[in-house]
């Protein structure tokens, strides 16, 4: 089981589905694992002594003011997909999520940060056949400029995510457009952070005078505050994605707000100056402590 942070009156609980060991260049093609040996600091924490990078896919569940609100749904099971260890999951994410204390049943908000494959599968479960919404009594929620994005024929969606993970909840009269700025709760915000995709927003916590904020795919890694030049393959505006990661380090670096990295290994950490550019260090993880669901080398 994942850990969790307090924010003033607000928990935020990890849920990992999986983690990666593996050479960073796969998603950033700039970080060859030399390049990624020159960062220093990520080793031993988010890189080891090889240049091999940790990540996590991984959803959170931020509870303010009575409410659950799970941030990114992650792979999901059953799915057909082009990435090995993606394809026909068959994981425990679900028994995860109620061991930590949240049944589906009790998830009455599902936020989608952009609608990529890895923060949209548990949107849907499969059930004598049918893919049928996994949180039936929650509303999902899509920043409108995403939606608008993705009903382009040029996308990228691939229809078979659209027909398992997308439409279901559709059909099912559960989801909502928000603005990209909106208020979920008087202490939880989205934040607009184009470039990955065009609608992408990260979520802001703020309550009893502390801060948090989870990046979704803002930053993929934590070597992009050492080089936020380095952007995904999957990045729709690379220009905009670098131009949003020095915004965001710019504003966070020497604050005491906890960034939470929702691909990051370890999560949290905090934001500090490092020459023109960044370094990330890691806070300290409370609860029942950590253990890699799934490590994959």
């Amino acid at each position: 089981m994942g850990s969790s942070w307090t924010v003033g009156d607000v928990t935020i609980t990890e849920i990992a589905e999986v983690t990666s060991l593996s050479e960073a260049h796969w998603l950033l093609p700039d970080a060859s694992a030399d390049r990624v040996r020159e960062v220093g600091w990520m080793v031993p924490h988010y890189a080891t002594a090889e240049g091999k990078v940790y990540m996590t896919i991984r959803a959170l569940v931020v509870e303010s003011e009575g409410r659950r609100i799970l941030v990114d749904t992650c792979l999901g099971n059953d799915k057909r997909r082009p990435v090995e260890i993606w394809n026909m999951r068959s994981g425990p994410f679900l028994a995860d999520l109620a061991a930590a204390g949240f049944a589906p049943e009790s998830i009455d908000t599902v936020l989608c940060t952009h609608l990529h494959v890895d923060h949209v599968g548990w949107n849907t479960r499969l059930v004598d056949g049918d893919w049928v919404p996994t949180f039936p009594n929650a509303r999902y929620l899509f920043a409108d400029v995403e939606w608008a994005h993705w009903q382009r024929d040029d996308s990228g969606m691939d229809e078979e995510l659209r027909a398992d993970s997308i439409q279901p909840v559709i059909d099912a009269g559960l989801v909502d457009l928000v603005a990209t700025d909106a208020m979920l709760t008087s202490q939880v915000s989205l934040l607009p952070t184009p470039g990955h995709t065009p609608g992408h927003v990260s979520v802001l916590i703020e309550s009893a005078g502390e801060r948090a904020l989870i990046t979704g795919d803002l930053s993929h890694m934590v070597c992009q505050a050492a080089h936020p030049e380095w952007g995904s393959s999957f990045d729709v505006d690379p220009a905009g994605a670098e131009a949003t990661r020095r915004a965001f380090f710019t504003e966070r670096a020497e604050t005491d707000d906890l960034v939470l990295g929702t691909h990051w290994e370890p999560c949290a950490g905090y934001v500090r100056s490092d020459g023109d550019v960044w370094r990330i260090e890691p806070a300290d993880r409370v609860g029942s402590g950590f253990v890699a669901p799934g490590l994959v080398s």
